[in-house]
């Protein structure tokens, strides 16, 4: 890889490493929520119904984990591109995941699974991975039309 790519791939490294901790605690946190139940007949019977906002925690963690850390893998695949149009494709993919993230990022925030200050670390370093990946793709974009 070259100094750029690596520098790139430290950041997608960073942000990746963001992500993950953020599911594991937003996953904990939901998980130790307290459900109030009674014993009938030997079974558990919640007197509340499970909160659906566990579900949905889960789901919406999972989707920003799942593009957040494919920024990541598309920028490594990108490096080992088998030809220039192989590169452009797998950095449009993790352009692609960047953009995803952010979404997931400002869905958890306007639901309150994110506190602002969350919400602006992880924010500012995507729209930091997204600012670097359009920049690339551009100048691959240039490339292929010109010849080079």
């Amino acid at each position: 890889m070259s100094e750029i790519s690596d520098s790139i791939q430290a950041k997608c490294l960073a942000f990746g490493d963001k992500v993950i901790k953020l599911n594991d605690y937003m996953l904990s946190k939901a998980a130790n929520a307290k459900l109030h139940y009674k014993m009938v007949g030997g079974k558990r019977v919640y007197e509340k119904p499970i909160p659906v906002y566990l579900q949905a925690v889960s789901n919406l963690c999972n989707q920003l984990l799942r593009a957040g850390t494919s920024i990541g893998a598309n920028n490594a695949e990108a490096s080992s591109a088998i030809s220039k149009a192989d590169f452009k494709s797998k950095s449009y993919i993790a352009l692609k995941e960047a953009r995803e993230s952010l979404y997931w990022i400002e869905l958890l925030h306007r639901n309150k699974y994110l506190t602002d200050v969350q919400f602006t670390c992880l924010y500012n370093d995507c729209e930091e991975l997204v600012k670097i990946l359009v920049a690339r793709c551009k100048k691959l974009d240039a490339e292929l039309k010109t010849g080079k």
